[in-house]
């Protein structure tokens, strides 16, 4: 194959077939599956975002120009966008399909501070950055925690590589950091309606999300979302003891998206499932009754 002659195609504009699909949705931040079909080699029409964006390769590759630069993307080389920047696409390989982040200036700020454009838009793509990408696709229905630490974990990662100068990324753990690690573990354990949701946690207590879920993880050595569902999973062994009868209700009242989901997460902290662990609090059912 004659890479130079199949990089050098034709300047002319074309409508690429995309579809995509919302993996998850917030005010914070949309991560969504993108696939797209198409063989010709030309440039696309221009288009341009409203906010910030990190797009990473899962199957394929591109081409991608922003601002006279151009590169190859494909599952090692990943591209940011910036708000009102024109972009244009090339597919001389055929098609891919891509995990398309967006999210507004503020949550760049917090992580990247004031300087809002990116010394270079492509982002190498480590083994750490691809196993960052592979475990935010299977964080599942925990949305407002799991998903969203780890979609901030990502975003520090590809950040990082590409602001000069000092950071909020390189700030060192502070008392306030504490105090406010201090103010999450109470607003959990009251359940304060602003705890639903590690942005709207962060946003109460005046700190970024990303400082919040990094202080967390240093302070307690586990992070923030493994220490919210401990805390829900011990309200679901106070209801199983005291023979809760249904596990939806249970699911729903303890902010789990499900019945599995609750079932997932008490497997993983307890061992069991909650069926078991209501027959293990429970003489007069016995465990193997109540698996």
């Amino acid at each position: 194959m004659n890479i130079l002659a199949e990089l050098s195609y034709p300047r002319r504009s074309f409508s690429p077939v995309r579809t995509g699909e919302k993996l998850a949705s917030r005010p914070e931040f949309t991560v969504t599956a993108v696939t797209c079909r198409d063989d010709h080699a030309g440039w696309s029409a221009a288009e341009a975002r409203g906010s910030h964006g990190l797009v990473l390769v899962r199957r394929g590759r591109f081409r991608h120009r922003a601002a006279g630069v151009e590169s190859d993307v494909d599952p090692t080389v990943a591209y940011l966008s910036s708000p009102g920047v024109a972009e244009r696409f090339a597919h001389p390989a055929g098609g891919d399909v891509c995990t398309s982040v967006t999210f507004p200036p503020r949550l760049w700020r917090a992580l990247a501070g004031d300087d809002t454009r990116p010394a270079r838009p492509a982002v190498y793509v480590d083994a750490r950055l691809d196993l960052a990408h592979r475990r935010l696709l299977r964080a599942g229905a925990d949305v407002d925690y799991a998903l969203a630490e780890e979609l901030l974990g990502l975003l520090a990662q590809a950040l990082g590589q590409v602001v000069t100068g000092p950071t909020p990324l390189a700030d060192r753990i502070s008392a306030a950091d504490r105090a406010h690690v201090a103010a999450a573990r109470q607003a959990i354990a009251e359940d304060d309606p602003v705890s639903r949701g590690l942005f709207p946690l962060a946003e109460a207590l005046g700190v970024s999300p990303y400082r919040l879920s990094r202080a967390f993880t240093r302070e307690l050595g586990v992070s923030l979302t493994r220490y919210r569902n401990r805390v829900r999973i011990g309200r679901a062994l106070d209801r199983l003891e005291q023979g809760e009868p249904s596990l939806a209700a249970l699911a729903a009242d303890l902010g789990f998206a499900d019945q599995a989901h609750l079932t997932r997460t008490v497997r993983t902290h307890v061992g069991y499932p909650p069926r078991a662990v209501r027959g293990l609090l429970d003489p007069t059912i016995g465990p193997c009754a109540a698996g």
